[in-house]
């Protein structure tokens, strides 16, 4: 199988890790991922607040480009911010017929036209549908029985476009992670906000949301996150928020990806586990990471 591969701009810096530890699950499972050529940043959170037309133009452009690549291919993305937003794309143009000619004045500029032929897909959606636990058990190499796991999804793979799971009750990571053995943590947080960029402007909101999320993880090896920002959120405050709840809420945090990736036996450089800033001793001794 081929994807056009949208890394995006956290992938290349701070969730690095996620970004490595994607393309080598996926190269594992049999598939090519086409990086563009020339991508840009989709918008992040900070484009619509300045032009609703120029938040879509950014994705768009992203999207044009992959167009040139794999004409009706799929958009392969792992950043749940980034796939939120070329979703939106999609979709918006979809509903508004004024909108595509708009954006194709803009990307003419560059010699590029969106014609909305392409497919955004996360990388979770990717995983569970195209690939499944069928595919994952017959690579698994170091079963990970003994390991519970509580999966994580977080707000924007699923809301508002997460048509391939339940946005209130999400399971599509459930079978993935079976499929290598370990066992999952029966809890009804997997949906639930961390507080996402709250964090640098109401953090004092964003710690309550992230201090409920490790709580209701205690009794689990580990969190398997599909988001930088989840991620960041809910390695980086740990210590901070233990001390503020008087009580030890330290848990490992892993891509789902790197998950996958040490059930396969890949290295721990090709995961890039160096680059996890919450991995405990008790979660390596069960892995063997």
């Amino acid at each position: 199988m081929k994807y056009l591969y949208y890394s995006g701009c956290s992938l290349e810096a701070t969730a690095l890790e996620y970004n490595r530890s994607t393309r080598a699950v996926m190269a594992a499972l049999g598939a090519e991922l086409l990086d563009l050529e020339d991508w840009t940043c989709c918008g992040a959170s900070a484009a619509e607040a300045t032009s609703y037309l120029l938040s879509l133009v950014l994705s768009a452009r992203n999207l044009a480009i992959g167009e040139k690549t794999l004409a009706n291919g799929d958009f392969l993305i792992p950043c749940s911010a980034c796939y939120l937003n070329l979703r939106r794309v999609e979709d918006h143009v979809q509903r508004d017929e004024s909108l595509l000619p708009k954006i194709n004045e803009a990307l003419k500029e560059e010699g590029l036209q969106y014609r909305g032929k392409v497919r955004v897909r996360h990388l979770l959606e990717v995983l569970a549908q195209d690939f499944g636990p069928q595919a994952i058990r017959p690579l698994v190499k170091r079963n990970l029985t003994g390991l519970k796991v509580a999966p994580y999804y977080g707000c924007q793979a699923l809301r508002p476009y997460g048509s391939y799971d339940d946005p209130e009750q999400p399971r599509s990571m459930e079978p993935l992670i079976r499929a290598t053995g370990a066992d999952v943590l029966p809890w009804s947080m997997g949906g639930k906000c961390c507080g996402a960029a709250l964090m640098t402007t109401k953090k004092e909101v964003a710690l309550e949301l992230t201090a409920g999320l490790l709580k209701a993880a205690q009794g689990a090896d580990c969190i398997a996150t599909v988001c930088p920002m989840c991620q960041m959120n809910l390695e980086a405050y740990q210590r901070t928020i233990s001390k503020s709840q008087g009580e030890d809420l330290g848990i490992s945090v892993v891509y789902l990806p790197q998950l996958l990736g040490i059930a396969f036996g890949l290295s721990e450089d090709t995961l890039k586990l160096d680059l996890n800033l919450a991995l405990t001793r008790a979660f390596r001794d069960k892995t063997g990471a």
